[in-house]
Formats: C-alpha cells, structure tokens, sequence
C-alpha cells in the first residue's frame, strides 16, 4: 500500500519521535511505501529513516522551493512546482492517509483531505495519530463541528483517530483487504 504521511520536518523531541520511528517500522515492515513531503529533515527524515531501514519504499513529493532539502535516495522523488501541486501528487499517488503531528502545513494537508472526503471526492482511508494527545483539542472541535451540523457526513466516515502507531496501521490494512 502507497501510505501518504502527512508530518512536520521540525526537529522534535523524543515523545513525537519514538512513536513516529515505531510507525516507520511497522510501515516499512509491512512492505508498504511511505509517500511524503520528501524532505530529510526533522521528523520526516525520522519516518523516511525508518521505513527505509525497515524494507519500505521512500516516494517523495517535493516542492520546487525546498528541493535543496529533498531527501537523497529515495526510491523516487517528484518536484512539485508548487504546494498545491504538491499536495494534489501526494494524494494522487497515495492509497490512504495519515496524519502525523505538524504545524500548519500539516493541519492544511489534513483539513483538504477531510474536505476532499467529505465532498465524496475520494473514498481513501484517513487516519490521525493522535500522539501524546497533540490533536485532543482538533478531535474534540471535530466532534463539536458533527454535534452541531456542520458536517454532512458522520465524522468516523471521514477519519479514524489512532492513539498508537500499530492501530493506525492496523486501520489501514483492515480497509484495504490487508492481513
């Protein structure tokens, strides 16, 4: 499975980066590949790192501005000429999604996805890891966006919250047919 990860590459500490490395690992593991924003820094170079090291596949997609950041030896690696094109080729190439802790890159790569899904325009599987309770407050404005109407489809149609690493990827398999 193409498993699209969408992450900070901020350098972060160990409470972020031990369940993103046990993520990598059982995604790499598992033989599937890791489409993400391609670059080799912070915790994206961490999830890159140890889904290479575990037997996955590195597919990259990144941005005309951050090529010099791009990480080297992956099995591939598209330049985007923008982040729009960036994110539509993310998604394009990817089975389902995931949501690792990020800034707002990250939280405008996951509320499109949602909108995309929601709108009926992709039926892919997402999943948000919820690390060290980083999106309780997301989850819980979520669930108050369903409780009072905003959302014309139920929440769990949209997104599957993960608490751990081996239930988001267990998800995942589980929706596309993987035992």
């Amino acid at each position: 499975m193409n498993i699209c990860v969408f992450l900070s590459a901020a350098d972060l500490d160990e409470r972020y980066t031990r369940p993103a490395e046990e993520f990598a690992e059982l995604l790499g593991k598992g033989g599937h590949t890791l489409v993400w924003g391609g670059s080799d820094v912070g915790l994206m170079k961490v999830v890159a790192d140890g889904v290479q090291e575990s037997g996955g596949r590195l597919l990259g997609v990144s941005v005309d501005f951050l090529a010099a950041k791009a990480r080297r030896g992956a099995d591939e690696m598209v330049i985007a000429k923008d982040l729009a094109e960036r994110k539509r080729l993310l998604l394009e190439k990817a089975d389902a999604v995931v949501i690792m802790v990020g800034g707002t890159g990250t939280l405008d790569e996951a509320t499109e996805i949602l909108e995309l899904k929601k709108h009926g325009h992709t039926d892919k599987p997402v999943v948000l890891l919820n690390t060290a309770g980083f999106y309780d407050g997301l989850k819980e404005q979520f669930r108050r966006m369903e409780d009072e109407g905003f959302l014309p489809r139920p929440l769990t149609e949209l997104v599957f919250f993960a608490e751990e690493p081996v239930g988001a990827l267990a998800y995942l398999e589980e929706s596309q047919g993987i035992e």
